[in-house]
């Protein structure tokens, strides 16, 4: 299990949970499991109050940690990452005071004696893991962080020792390996994290990180896992629409130049594809960290033969690395029970047979409806799901059409396989009404009945050439080459990007400018990218930045993409009308203007859908609402599948 950081490191009473959300990690088949990122002195932490380990009482809140993870078998190091010009603290440094692009604080330069501290500061903290019980270190070399800083010349300006010639730079890494394997023994795992490609100009080359590679061996490191892509690079490493293992060519490349073991990892979620990887002889072990949020038990359920039951991760970042962005805890969009283990019923508590609290029926079959249903079934009540639809997932088979989130499919297949293991009693194909449920004597009724997009009014709204967001992903209409869409929020730009993925014809490496064959410094080539044939414009009536409440970490993506293929974004737009002419707009810099379209998509947002509530509150039963039923704002699946695990629980422990 690869590092990730969670945020419990820095939550008062968060190392009880790291331990349960450790150990659950341990228990579902991790072998080896690195922590979260720990730095070495107060200059390293990624934020104000981050994790480090420079003192002795640092260690022993650690110890509760190793011990859980060893109770269950499994073993576990220690990240130690100094976070260099990416600190956003006024306390930064680097070995050369040059500001990150996409942090808020320029670093102070290190000193000579700075430098030497340092490694100090990282041997101490191996040493004090080492005090911990862990069983090893991670060195964290990569991602831009300070050692990378360190390698690459574009952010070394130093002439001394430390700085100038490759021979030199690389000497930072060296000295830090070789003094904790002298300090820490012969049995104290030390993992190097390579940064094996930058994706950065002035990035390392090839041939520099092969001779920086067997350094490391010679220095005394036991495994090499590869790091991919700085921080600030401005090419996906991790998104959704990343391939599975679509780095471990990078891997590959290493592999039989070396005596001790590689790993690769990035976007690997799924154990088949990881058996495939090991078996093109890609790296001789994979990691996989945000796979172990969604599912603890991933391993297991792989080596048991029931691969179908695995929650698979679909490498949203949404609530994961996007609420450690915003500095709040980790959770997992699929899984809201990571990171809280302790805080909710375990997830295979049924036993065949097991009704014993009543009777409910569950109205609507997408993420909440699911969510609630299963979790319902597992706490012990008879649980009958009712869908309008011929197949459950309600928005997620909208989502999965999307190029690039294909991976919905997979939550869809999880949730499908788990309702049948427990029993529940799956109406597909069914439209209920007030009558049938009253005729069943449920003692709850849960809505998760979904939302409806909501209507646009102007003049001319009811034309032929005005559809809706569900019309076009559901393959109901033809689009014509010129396209108006009204709403630039998430759903608006997946419309963009399902319009003109005809642009997308180059692959993933070719298009975000990624060299294959490893020979431009950095990684680098010139990105192959192609306008779309369709002339779409994206909408929006509020001023601002059109996309500014996309994720944190995966925003920006979107936004560059659409802008590459031709997609012409405005904001603060006033819709005058519709006509034979086109859309009539306002701008309050543009002035009046007309867009001459085939087509309008309406993307402006959804309505709740919340049918038989009152009448099924007449006849005394109770209802309860979850999802985009409750809330539609932001079609949040994240929301909707914790809604139906809290709704789940308040039922079973409050009402009964």
């Amino acid at each position: 299990m690869g590092s990730i950081h969670t945020g419990l490191e820095e939550e008062k009473g968060g190392f009880i949970k790291l331990a349960n959300f450790y150990a659950e990690r341990a228990k579902g088949g991790a072998a080896l499991i690195v922590s979260g990122g720990i730095s070495p002195n107060i200059s390293g932490v990624t934020v104000w109050g981050g994790a480090r380990m420079t003192r002795v009482r640092h260690a022993k809140k650690h110890i509760r940690i190793t011990e859980a993870v060893h109770k269950e078998g499994g073993r576990i190091i220690m990240q130690i990452l100094h976070a260099g010009r990416y600190a956003y603290t006024p306390f930064a440094v680097a070995p050369s005071a040059i500001k990150s692009p996409i942090s808020k604080f320029k670093p102070r330069a290190l000193s000579g004696i700075g430098v030497r501290r340092t490694i100090k500061h990282f041997i101490r903290a191996a040493k004090l893991a080492q005090i911990a019980g862990y069983d090893g270190v991670e060195i964290m070399g990569s991602e831009g962080y300070l050692i990378n800083e360190f390698i690459a010349s574009e952010t070394n300006k130093r002439i001394d020792k430390w700085g100038g010639s490759f021979e030199n730079r690389i000497q930072f890494p060296i000295e830090i390996v070789k003094q904790i394997r002298d300090a820490t023994g012969p049995n104290f795992v030390i993992m190097y994290r390579l940064s094996m490609l930058d994706l950065v100009h002035g990035g390392s080359s090839w041939d520099e990180v092969e001779i920086l590679a067997k350094e490391i061996e010679k220095a005394g490191a036991n495994v090499i896992n590869t790091g991919i892509g700085w921080h600030e690079a401005r090419i996906p490493t991790i998104a959704t629409m990343v391939p599975r293992g679509g780095f471990a060519f990078v891997t590959k490349r290493l592999m039989g130049k070396l005596g001790i073991p590689l790993i690769t990892t990035n976007r690997f979620n799924d154990p088949k594809n990881c058996e495939q990887a090991l078996a093109e002889g890609c790296a001789d072990m994979i990691s996989m960290a945000r796979p172990f949020l969604a599912d603890p038990f991933i391993i297991n359920k792989s080596l048991n033969g029931n691969p179908e039951e695995i929650n698979t991760c679909i490498a949203c970042n949404q609530a994961c690395l996007d609420h450690v962005f915003k500095q709040k805890t980790a959770s997992c969009l699929v899984n809201p029970r990571a990171c809280e283990e302790g805080d909710w019923p375990a997830i295979n508590l049924l036993h065949e047979g097991n009704y014993k609290k009543g009777r409910i029926a569950v109205i609507g079959g997408g993420p909440a409806g699911m969510s609630c249903a299963s979790e319902l079934a597992n706490l012990g009540f008879e649980v009958d799901l009712y869908e309008k639809a011929m197949s459950l997932g309600g928005q997620f088979n909208v989502a999965k059409k999307i190029p690039g989130k294909e991976e919905f499919s997979s939550t869809i297949r999880y949730f499908s396989n788990r309702l049948k293991s427990l029993n529940v009693n799956v109406k597909l194909s069914c439209n209920v009404d007030s009558t049938m449920i009253k005729n069943e004597s449920y003692s709850h009724v849960v809505l998760a009945s979904g939302v409806l997009p909501r209507e646009w009014k102007i003049p001319g709204s009811d034309r032929p050439e005005v559809v809706n967001y569900l019309q076009v992903l559901n393959g109901e209409v033809e689009i014509g080459e010129k396209v108006a869409i009204i709403g630039a929020g998430g759903i608006g730009f997946d419309v963009a990007d399902f319009l003109t993925h005809d642009a997308d014809n180059a692959g993933f490496l070719k298009s975000w400018g990624i060299d294959e064959d490893l020979e431009d410094r950095g990684g680098l080539s010139i990105p192959q990218r192609h306008k779309s044939k369709r002339s779409v414009y994206l909408l929006q009536r509020s001023q601002g930045k059109p996309g500014a409440n996309l994720g944190k970490t995966t925003g920006w993506i979107h936004r560059l993409t659409l802008r590459e293929r031709g997609v012409k974004m405005l904001s603060g737009i006033e819709y005058l009308r519709l006509d034979d002419h086109g859309l009539h707009c306002n701008h309050r810099e543009k002035g009046i203007f007309t867009l001459e379209v085939d087509n309008v998509i309406v993307c402006a947002g959804q309505l709740p859908f919340v049918p038989l509530k009152e009448e099924l509150e007449k006849c005394g039963i109770k209802v309860s609402i979850i999802g985009g039923a409750r809330n539609s704002k932001g079609l949040d699946a994240q929301r909707a599948i914790r809604e139906g695990l809290v709704l789940a629980c308040e039922i079973a422990f409050k009402d009964s």
